[in-house]
């Protein structure tokens, strides 16, 4: 967090706002592996679950926030990723339940997330 605040520093709005969303990605999919493993050891996850996790994801990407808001869709001003965006990283997470993976949203061109 700290190395994305401090490069967010030196960038103009729109690059800054993409850093912000590669970083939410890599959480939706950390929260992926998360339930991958707990799933695994533990047997937690109910049924719906699964379903419940990716309906939030989607609840709270940056196009259905602006379109429940009333407001136009302004890709540059994205800070958590399109509600698409949030739920392929968290259904890769919860998949594959590999950490390795969690800097492929940094990795990956912005327009492959």
């Amino acid at each position: 967090l700290g190395q994305v605040q401090r490069k967010q520093q030196q960038l103009p709005e729109a690059e800054s706002n993409r850093l912000l969303v590669r970083l939410e990605l890599q959480a939706d999919f950390l929260a992926g592996v998360w339930a991958h493993h707990a799933q695994r050891m533990k047997n937690i996850l109910e049924s719906g679950d699964v379903e419940s996790g990716i309906r939030a994801a989607a609840a709270v990407g940056d196009d259905t926030i602006m379109k429940n808001a009333g407001r136009r869709v302004v890709l540059d001003a994205f800070t958590h990723g399109s509600s698409a965006q949030r739920m392929r990283w968290f259904v890769l997470g919860l998949e594959t339940g590999d950490v390795s993976r969690m800097n492929d949203t940094f990795e990956l061109p912005y327009d492959e997330l």
